[in-house]
């Protein structure tokens, strides 16, 4: 009879035969140029969620009284993946990635850039590309750009 072991388990991650994520890449099992795991990039996306949630708050009870919710919950969204792709394509991290001690490289260690940031960044709006990760921890976001995130400290 097959079994739940024989055919694996999604909370166990795609099959893999290395022993830690980015080992067949050369990367570190842990710190700087490990690849950064599922809670930090967790932490860190609502770090930066609420960055501009709080911002918005405050324009909500001030300028922006009045205003319908709809209009400032697009708004609001807009703001987050301009933020996302200035701050990724500018830095290489957004403001929690950078507290999480986490940077988007390119696979080669460089800046990703600009168009990667604008791609990249519109993916994880969508939040499928960000679940669906390989046994690098890679989400499609990342492999659709040649990038991963990793640890910087």
């Amino acid at each position: 009879m097959v079994s739940r072991k024989d055919l694996g388990s999604w909370l166990e991650g795609a099959p893999s035969d290395q022993s830690y994520p980015g080992q067949r890449m050369g990367r570190p099992q842990t710190g700087p140029g490990s690849i950064a795991r599922p809670g930090r990039r967790l932490v860190a996306f609502w770090v930066d969620w609420l960055l501009v949630q709080g911002i918005f708050l405050l324009l909500a009870r001030g300028p922006l009284a009045g205003i319908d919710s709809v209009v400032l919950d697009v708004s609001q969204i807009l703001v987050f993946w301009a933020y996302l792709v200035a701050s990724v394509g500018f830095m290489g991290h957004s403001l929690g990635h950078l507290l999480l001690g986490m940077q988007v490289q390119a696979l080669d260690g460089r800046p990703v850039g600009w168009l990667t940031a604008l791609i990249r960044q519109s993916l994880v709006m969508f939040l499928l590309p960000v679940v669906l990760m390989d046994a690098d921890q890679r989400g499609l976001h990342d492999r659709a750009r040649n990038s991963i995130l990793i640890m910087i400290r």
